[in-house]
């Protein structure tokens, strides 16, 4: 029960590694137990930005081990960097970090793929609670695992799975999110209810503003289901073997587009050109209809996300695509809808397939 009297939630995710994912509200109290009385020193990894929000926790956690470190790290994709990880290795070697000890991730998507990687480097691996304080960090980056750095060539080539003692998410760390902050982490919501959850989709169309109050129980209803759809997948399928594929809707272009803008650009707001893409590929492919492709523009729509990118654009596009890390000797994966909720995998377009999809969505 948080101080809220508001009573929390778990989701579990079980199969190769099991851990739950808690969703509430004042739940600081509760890190302390899910880091467990084996560790002796704690490294706490920080943007700018949740500097008070690092000191409240060190605050907290100081009452129960011997050392509590603070690692501030910059925003967003500039954290990861192998730099910044040298950085916070430097600081776990001077003191003396050992297997027993623990690693937190407290910020964005960025931090917690970042620190998920230090941890999992670390010794070949020390405990690693998250704490997500974005939309995109509870509902994608910290559940399931992944951990990544970016280098020149493309995002998150450099990584390995590494899964968490637990997650939290706190909801009381997002009352103060920037709106704009908010809507680019719906992308990630709005995925999920395109590939499993319908549920989400009516939620926004019925209400968009109640649906993206942190406030709301709406809101909260749908961080769980979002939640509950990538820790059910990752579940089933930890490394990315075949069913966790389909959590890439979206990603193949939009990966692309934050290259080609030098991860200036929110995560969330790629990703929803690059969903409003791939159901123009499934339409010109056969696989999606009219409506359904409508019904992606009109809910990315309603959260002010953009649905189009420059003509101009598209040989870097497809070169960079061509690189990443979803492509499989040279061929292109995607992932399309048959319908609302049946994701499946598109592989081997052929290319002018790929550029004529690619026109629909060209401003």
């Amino acid at each position: 029960m948080s101080e809220h009297g508001e009573t929390s939630t778990q989701i579990r995710v079980t199969g190769e590694t099991e851990y739950a994912i808690t969703v509430g509200r004042g739940l600081f109290g509760t890190v302390a137990g899910a880091l467990g009385d084996r560790v002796n020193k704690v490294l706490i990894v920080h943007t700018p930005t949740v500097g008070r929000v690092a000191e409240e926790l060190r605050a907290e956690l100081q009452q129960h081990y011997a050392q509590v470190l603070l690692a501030e790290v910059p925003d967003a994709e500039s954290a990861k960097r192998v730099e910044v990880a040298a950085f916070c290795w430097q600081i776990m070697g001077q003191a003396d970090f050992t297997r027993s000890d623990a690693v937190v991730g407290l910020g964005g998507g960025a931090v917690t793929d970042l620190a998920g990687f230090v941890a999992a480097t670390w010794l070949r691996g020390v405990r690693l609670v998250q704490i997500p304080t974005t939309v995109l960090g509870m509902v994608d980056a910290s559940v399931g695992g992944k951990t990544g750095i970016n280098t020149a060539e493309g995002k998150n080539l450099v990584g390995c799975f590494y899964a968490p003692t637990a997650v939290i998410c706190d909801l009381d760390l997002l009352s103060t999110l920037p709106r704009n902050e908010i809507l680019a982490g719906f992308a990630e919501v709005v995925k999920c209810g395109f590939i499993a959850e319908p549920e989400i989709l009516d939620t926004i169309e019925a209400d968009v503003d109640r649906a993206t109050d942190p406030a709301t129980p709406e809101f909260r209803r749908l961080v769980e289901l979002a939640i509950g759809v990538k820790a059910r997948v990752v579940s089933e399928d930890f490394k990315e073997g075949g069913l966790r594929e389909i959590l890439n809707y979206g990603h193949t272009l939009g990966h692309a587009i934050e290259h080609a803008e030098r991860y200036q650009w929110r995560h969330g707001v790629a990703i929803s050109i690059g969903m409003v893409y791939a159901a123009e590929l499934a339409r010109m492919a056969g696989h999606l209809s009219d409506g359904a492709v409508d019904r992606h523009r009109r809910v990315l729509g309603l959260l002010g996300l953009p649905v189009a990118y420059p003509a101009g654009r598209w040989p870097g596009l497809l070169a960079t695509m061509q690189r990443d890390k979803k492509a499989r000797a040279g061929m292109l994966r995607f992932i399309v809808l048959d319908d609302i909720a049946k994701p499946r995998v598109l592989a081997g377009a052929d290319e002018s397939v790929l550029q004529f999809a690619y026109q629909e969505i060209a401003n």
